[in-house]
């Protein structure tokens, strides 16, 4: 398992040397069924072999640094990934990177809420918002009663800076495994242990989930991310309503459209229905109009005032609208240079339309 002494000094020579680092984030898609080998910019979404696992975390060096914890590439090869590929700059200074405790600032405020700290790395934001694109409410057999098609419990880097220590590995336990039992032509039960478990798709999902996560839509997608529609935190919500569940999940979905089509000069001029407005003009009249009834749901909850629970086809149609509207935008982005004109132009559509 020892480097040989030429190697370890070559390599030693370029980490002092570089100035940016590549980055693997490996994503575990728990409970997705089978789903096609899809490519989207750096990332990809595929089944990976124990040995592709092993190199990509390097198995050997895990070895070295956790002498009794290792990197479980058997089971984890049973499980379909994410893995989102990166290149960050990263500080020249190596005892920030090996010892980063030491560098810290400890006059920063602690407590101190950054708005726009992201909850997983960048690249990964990107790339999962990218996907929550895709209508997976559609493709999904139980919609009503999870529209989602996968979790994604934890997120294993690799840095390739000698200089970062690696993560500890992480247990094949955190996936979600069920009874694997077959019966033989006896009809006796056989117990081959364990197996992971799937939400079931719908078959058309080979078909038609490669013509949302494909290069191109990446591309226009990345675009989109740094046009004035997509100042406000449009992403942010709709990321929280994937990792939510519940009044939250809902809630999210909801305030997706606000970010999305929200103006500060709505303020004393009725903003509810300029954004019901906005949205009939920019999907279609329906669109408003469940809006207008799941906004007023939204309010009952905020408000403290008596209410039933939330069908399971609201929730749906919460996360369908948040979902549409962001495509929307997306599709939107490459022409608009004024996101307040182009939000105005929605409103004095459907006013023009009476």
């Amino acid at each position: 398992m020892a480097v040989p002494v030429e190697v370890a000094a070559a390599n030693l020579d370029v980490a002092f040397r570089k100035t940016h680092t590549n980055r693997v984030h490996l994503c575990p898609l728990d409970c997705a069924d089978d789903l096609p080998e899809l490519h989207f910019g750096p990332n990809t979404i595929r089944k990976l072999s124990a040995t592709e696992l092993e190199e990509l975390v390097d198995q050997l060096r895990l070895k070295r640094t956790f002498s009794k914890r290792s990197f479980d590439a058997a089971n984890f090869s049973e499980f379909t990934w994410l893995v989102v590929r990166e290149t960050v700059t990263i500080d020249e200074r190596v005892g920030t990177r090996a010892i980063p405790f030491f560098y810290q600032n400890w006059a920063e405020d602690f407590g101190a809420i950054d708005p726009h700290k992201s909850t997983y790395p960048i690249a990964m934001e990107s790339a999962l918002a990218f996907l929550m694109l895709a209508p997976w409410e559609e493709w999904t057999e139980s919609a009503d009663v999870e529209w989602r098609c996968f979790r994604i419990p934890w997120i294993y880097t690799i840095d390739d800076d000698i200089f970062s220590r690696p993560a500890n590995p992480p247990s094949a336990d955190t996936l979600s495994w069920q009874p694997d039992i077959v019966y033989d032509h006896y009809g006796q039960e056989i117990d081959l242990g364990e197996r992971p478990s799937r939400w079931d798709l719908k078959e058309q999902v080979t078909t038609e989930l490669p013509t949302w996560v494909n290069d191109q839509a990446w591309s226009e997608f990345s675009r989109a991310q740094v046009s004035p529609l997509f100042s406000s935190p449009v992403l942010h919500f709709l990321l929280r309503a994937y990792r939510s569940s519940e009044i939250d999940e809902f809630l999210a979905n909801i305030t997706v459209i606000d970010s999305a089509l929200g103006l500060h000069s709505d303020h004393g001029k009725g903003p509810t229905a300029r954004l019901v407005a906005r949205l009939s003009s920019l999907l279609d009249d329906d669109a408003g109009n469940d809006y207008r009834r799941l906004f007023n749901t939204r309010s009952e909850f905020v408000h403290g005032r008596a209410m039933e629970a939330i069908p399971g086809k609201d929730r749906l149609r919460a996360r369908r609208l948040a979902r549409r509207a962001t495509v929307a935008l997306v599709n939107a982005a490459h022409q608009v240079a004024d996101r307040e004109g182009y939000l105005d132009k929605l409103w004095v559509a459907v006013r023009k339309g009476k």
